[in-house]
């Protein structure tokens, strides 16, 4: 495994990131503390989650598996750097209840709790945004933070799904105040048939130190080869990937980056990652695997290097937006 510095921070973190979102909803406890113990073993440290992961009735589901998998001991929590996240609603299903979810201080304070119970520790390494919340001030939610580093609950603090001038101004109002580190991190929707976030949100993070994490670096499985286990497998394409190939030309744009990949001898998913891993700023896509054939798959991107002219094939079928603001500007 190769790692890498989290953005302007000293933190090392592995260059793959577990994704365990999965876990519960279609892995079960036995098979998702399986697929930890095997990305630890393969030098993976840095493993995602949130507190809605579980989702509906048994959100806070994830967090338990992961929980009971440290409490397994082996120094499983030492060696991972683990980051989980906060925005959703926590409460009972049916009609929501005040402060149960977002971003104030009071549902800061209660949500990394809940948390730190489900998770079996007693700190979380990187405590995440999982969205901007447009009715709380920058500086209640610092205020929070700062308590709870203090208390030695949280060590860093991240984002998710942030805009590039929500990051300027955590950051900004972080710097104002004295004393709190700001945002270093930021996960974000980015792969090749999705380069949006090259406009402001990547620019931001690298003007500001923050890692970025892309989460769905397949799109989906829309770059996973989806085409060739249609035709070969009878495998239909479900949610995101079957809406891109019902565009014909989308459906033109897969099968041309499926065939510059079989080409050069190279599997769609592992290339995917791989791009992912040569450009400015990134960290570390989120994998999330529901096997452990899906983790080995992901685990040799990390060793792949692209050519020169695969590179620029990929970059002709996906164009970038191109520089910012001369992509939008002029």
């Amino acid at each position: 495994m190769k790692y890498t510095q989290l953005g302007r921070t000293g933190l090392k973190v592995s260059r793959l990131v577990l994704g365990t979102m999965n876990f519960g909803p279609q892995t079960d406890e036995a098979d998702s503390h399986a697929i930890m113990d095997a990305a630890l073993d393969a030098g993976i440290n840095y493993f995602d989650t949130a507190n809605v992961y579980g989702w509906g009735e048994n959100k806070g589901r994830t967090e338990s598996i992961i929980g009971n998998w440290f409490a397994q001991g082996g120094d499983r929590r030492e060696r991972t750097v683990l980051a989980t996240k906060v925005y959703g609603n926590m409460g009972a299903e049916g009609e929501p209840w005040p402060n149960q979810d977002k971003l104030s201080a009071l549902n800061i304070r209660r949500a990394v709790d809940a948390s730190l119970k489900r998770l079996q520790t007693d700190y979380i390494d990187i405590y995440q945004f999982h969205h901007v919340d447009r009715s709380t001030p920058f500086e209640e939610i610092w205020q929070a933070i700062d308590v709870l580093v203090r208390q030695g609950k949280i060590l860093y603090v991240g984002s998710s799904n942030f805009p590039g001038y929500k990051i300027a101004q955590a950051n900004e109002i972080a710097a104002r105040r004295g004393g709190t580190i700001g945002l270093v991190s930021e996960q974000c929707l980015y792969n090749l048939a999705e380069r949006r976030a090259e406009m402001e949100v990547i620019p931001a993070a690298e003007e500001y130190g923050l890692g970025v994490i892309p989460w769905s670096p397949l799109h989906g499985g829309l770059l996973g080869g989806v085409i060739k286990k249609e035709v070969e497998g009878g495998r239909r394409a479900s949610g995101r990937a079957a809406d891109a190939l019902a565009d014909t030309a989308q459906r033109a744009r897969i099968q041309a980056y499926e065939d510059l990949l079989e080409k050069n001898g190279l599997e769609p998913g592992e290339a995917a990652l791989a791009w992912l891993l040569t450009r400015p700023g990134v960290t570390g896509p989120i994998v999330g695997p529901r096997t452990a054939e899906q983790l080995a798959s992901a685990l040799r991107a990390v060793e792949l290097e692209l050519s020169q002219e695969v590179l620029e094939g990929l970059d002709e079928i996906f164009p970038g937006p191109g520089p910012s603001p001369e992509a939008f500007a002029w």
